[in-house]
């Protein structure tokens, strides 16, 4: 029995507010997270994603509200990531509704945390999201990619796709690998870096960055990811879940 293809809307939440832009930048509103959450249920969203992208910890109650409102309204499991830094943090998260939780920079900066929150919760509250570009000009990874920090605007010299092999080994469920140079463009996923990552990570690979069309999850798919997720073409009505799903289904694929 293959396990099915998980469809995953991302919302980027901005003090309280769904945001999306090309690349992270040019932030446009795309409406209450809440609504959107309930209405992503109602269509047929495997799980839902919130990243939170107000760095400043500020917003860190708007967040746990929102969180808090949403899991009261949805059934599909809730994974929020940005700005987490501690155990703590993901404590909090789950206390307020979350399933899973991600981490990504402050990972970076300390690894253990990963191990420190799998051993705590468990591998599968933990998702370790990579934010990987190609290689620019001077920097040289034995991929060819790179992971980078503060919305893909500071690149690290890590190896993107060693990175996510290593958070795997010490304790990360899933790797949510985004592509800094497809985000927001509509062009597709990064098939060649995602082949990558799936050959040396054995959990869960959730493709992100860079969907315009219902094919583009499909293609993803073939290409090693268990999970497919995009935030604007759902947002903004160029693609419905159901959409996406009847093309995985038309390419012999398991969908739920």
């Amino acid at each position: 029995m293959s396990v099915s293809v998980r469809v995953i809307p991302c919302l980027d939440v901005d003090a309280g507010r769904v945001v999306k832009g090309v690349n992270f930048e040019n932030l446009r509103d795309a409406g209450d997270p809440v609504e959107l959450a309930r209405r992503y249920d109602a269509e047929g969203a495997d799980e839902i994603t919130f990243l939170d992208v107000s760095a400043s910890s500020g917003n860190r109650e708007t967040t746990y509200d929102v969180v808090r409102r949403t899991a009261e309204e949805v059934f599909v499991p809730l994974t929020v990531g940005g700005g987490v830094r501690s155990v703590e943090d993901v404590d909090r998260l789950l206390r307020a509704g979350a399933d899973k939780v991600g981490v990504n920079t402050a990972a970076i900066a300390r690894p253990e945390l990963l191990s420190e929150i799998a051993d705590r919760f468990g591998s599968q509250v933990l998702v370790v999201s990579v934010d990987a570009r190609r290689c620019p000009d001077g920097t040289v990874t034995d991929s060819g990619f790179e992971v980078t920090t503060h919305g893909g605007r500071r690149g690290t010299g890590l190896d993107a796709v060693a990175w996510a092999a290593r958070a795997a080994e010490l304790g990360a469920g899933e790797v949510l690998l985004n592509s800094m140079d497809a985000d927001g463009t509509n062009a597709g996923f990064d098939l060649e870096m995602l082949s990558d990552v799936r050959s040396l990570v054995a959990v869960p690979l959730i493709a992100s960055g860079g969907a315009g069309t219902a094919h583009h999850f499909t293609e993803a798919a073939l290409a090693g990811a268990d999970a497919v997720l995009a935030a604007s073409v759902f947002h903004f009505g160029t693609l419905t879940i159901n959409e996406v799903k009847d093309d995985m289904r038309r390419a012999g694929l398991a969908v739920r």
